[in-house]
């Protein structure tokens, strides 16, 4: 199997394999050596499983080979984070103090994605219980971006965004309970898909389970759009789950975007964005412009920064899945996750209940907002790259762990559906993410008006780096 295996974009290797060009036995046994090579560098992967993944894959290229029904990622490599179950694989969510615990189910996405035909590698690092934008943890230690080896790839999703950007597999399926997803798309250069909120279903039940989402991470929006279309879909293990037809995101891909009105905005209102982050958005503003939208520029679209509110949901709920571990096994924990699940656990609950009644209104400001917008966009970090170790940006050291992003988690908040694609190079020739975000339920635009994008810019779906 040569490199060129790589540089293919899902859809097309699924169709090869269709066509009997490509075994899927070959193209698993490159995704499983690759994955395996690149440990000692990009450190992308917790367990891998070539055993389980070796006897999917000959069993896939069976079904080929006797002309039985293909399912649509019939074939595929992918991966799963360690923040979601795979049945009878170690289940750690990033975590020392969780090292030995074995998940008993497949979570939804993972079953799907199986049924669908694509073949699963392993399970990708997480920094710890998803705390952290950025890709390191006690237990898996530093995750590396293929870009460049000094900076870290993003987190939450830091394993299946390295490995996706280096071309092991084409893509990988992700969490997002504060841009999880969206981060590390945008410091590697991908695409990714945070669909409405329950559209995925989440199970077993995640520790912040009003704010977490599973989405695709891939080279490029149509892929994305694939694994998206097998993945979503209502499923009643999951309270949030959305009932009715997802929809056609794999339509959209081709959809015309003149006439939609988007919202630009490069703060939100509140954030600090670096000027090499800000040029490559202006700059996608005008892309779009120029594809027919209606953009205008809006400098606040929030009337403060709700970094709070998601701060108190999010760090109180994995505080209290991990009350017992921060009490007697604080050493265990990631010193700077630790130290905001005691401050997230500190809070009395007339504090927090004001909290989340705040978030409804909040949730309800943003609605009327997008009664005048099809889209909102915006960068989705402020920085192009950070350091691998670092948690904060050194010149954003007064924010928290994960409010110096800024951009994402308001719609983690809101649980409306959000994509982001590469809209340029930054400083140091490092990627700029753009977000997208929609109408709730509004899966449809934010995916066309993605695919649009890409269609004109280009910005690449081949792997950044040969490891």
């Amino acid at each position: 199997m040569s490199a060129e295996f790589d540089a293919m974009s899902a859809i097309e290797l699924r169709q090869k394999i269709a066509r009997k060009e490509l075994s899927p036995v070959e193209v698993t046994r490159r995704a499983l050596e690759r994955a395996e090579a690149s440990q000692s560098t990009l450190n992308a992967f917790f367990v891998l499983l070539p055993e389980a993944a070796m006897a999917a894959a000959r069993e896939a290229e069976d079904a080929v080979m006797q002309g039985k029904p293909l399912g649509s990622l019939h074939g595929i490599p992918f991966s799963a984070k360690d923040l979601m179950a795979v049945a009878n694989v170690p289940y750690a969510s990033g975590s020392r103090a969780m090292a030995n615990n074995i998940a008993a189910v497949d979570a939804p996405a993972v079953e799907r994605g199986k049924a669908a035909g694509a073949i699963l590698i392993g399970k990708s690092t997480t920094s710890e219980f998803g705390c952290k934008p950025v890709g390191d943890s006690p237990l898996t230690g530093i995750t590396r971006n293929p870009r460049n080896l000094n900076k870290t790839p993003g987190g939450s999703s830091a394993g299946a965004a390295a490995s996706v950007a280096a071309g092991i597999t084409p893509f990988a399926l992700g969490t997002d309970g504060g841009g999880s997803i969206r981060i590390p798309c945008s410091l590697t250069g991908l695409a990714g898909i945070k669909g409405h909120f329950g559209r995925v279903p989440v199970w077993p039940t995640s520790a912040t389970p009003t704010l977490a989402h599973v989405g695709p991470i891939a080279r490029n929006m149509e892929d994305a759009a694939l694994l998206f279309s097998a993945i979503a879909g209502y499923d009643g293990r999951d309270p949030f789950s959305v009932v009715g037809p997802v929809p056609d995101v794999l339509a959209a891909t081709r959809a015309p975007v003149a006439g939609m009105r988007v919202a630009l905005s490069l703060t939100l209102g509140y954030a600090r964005p670096d000027a090499d982050v800000v040029a490559v958005i202006e700059k996608a503003g005008k892309t779009l412009e120029d594809l027919g939208c209606i953009v205008e520029t809006v400098d606040t679209v929030f009337e403060k920064d709700p970094a709070d509110l998601w701060t108190a949901e999010f760090y109180a709920g994995v505080g209290t899945r991990l009350r017992g571990v921060v009490a007697t096994q604080r050493d265990l924990l990631d010193p700077a996750v630790a130290e905001i699940l005691e401050a997230a656990l500190a809070q009395n609950m007339r504090d927090y209940y004001e909290k989340v009644f705040e978030r409804y209104v909040f949730r309800e400001k943003v609605r009327t907002f997008f009664e005048h917008y099809d889209a909102l966009v915006s960068p989705v970090v402020p920085v192009s790259s950070l350091d691998v170790g670092v948690n904060i940006p050194p010149h954003l050291i007064d924010r928290n762990l994960v409010s110096w992003v800024y951009y994402t988690y308001p719609f983690n908040l809101t649980g409306q559906p959000a994509t982001t694609i590469c809209a340029g190079l930054g400083d140091g020739g490092m990627p700029v993410g753009l977000q997208i975000v929609g109408r709730s339920l509004g899966e449809f635009d934010v995916v066309r008006l993605a695919c649009a994008f890409e269609r004109v810019t280009v910005p690449g779906t081949a792997p950044v780096r040969q490891i």
